[in-house]
């Protein structure tokens, strides 16, 4: 069974999430660009700051969309018990990402002189691979429910 939702108010959330989804998904590429040059390390560690401020905000802007009353996660647990596990796994995802993305800032916003770039890269790198991977779980679990695709599940 699909879960079911007035068409009119799903159809204008499903369009605020798939534009969400892509403000997501260019908050994780601008940290994992910033990843990449390591030329002007104080530069680095600004730009990744930058970087990872903008994704911690448009981060919580996503657990707000999702997780809000009669939101995604309330629609889907209401109406298709079988997917209720998987969006158990989004919600413990959002508390660990949220986590995750606080500590490094506030890592970051240390002395620049405590930073070794390369540990600062593979951490950052295992973040921005959960954060995808949690995109496509996303994505997987509206589709299952929905049989909608939110494209760019990459």
């Amino acid at each position: 069974m699909m879960a079911r939702v007035p068409e009119d108010t799903f159809t204008a959330y499903l369009e605020q999430v798939r534009a969400h989804r892509a403000e997501l998904r260019e908050s994780v590429a601008a940290v994992d660009d910033a990843l990449v040059d390591l030329h002007e390390r104080d530069d680095w560690i600004q730009r990744l700051h930058t970087a990872l401020v903008e994704l911690a905000h448009d981060f919580a802007d996503h657990v707000d969309l999702t997780e809000r009353p009669g939101g995604l996660y309330d629609t889907v647990r209401a109406s298709e018990s079988r997917l209720t596990a998987a969006v158990d796994r989004l919600t413990d995802d959002h508390v660990s990402l949220r986590s995750e993305i606080a500590r490094v800032i506030g890592s970051l916003e240390r002395s620049s002189a405590d930073h070794e770039p390369h540990v600062v890269r593979d951490e950052l790198s295992g973040l921005v691979q959960r954060l995808v991977r949690h995109r496509q779980r996303g994505g997987e679990l509206v589709y299952e429910a929905f049989a909608v695709d939110l494209g760019g599940s990459g």
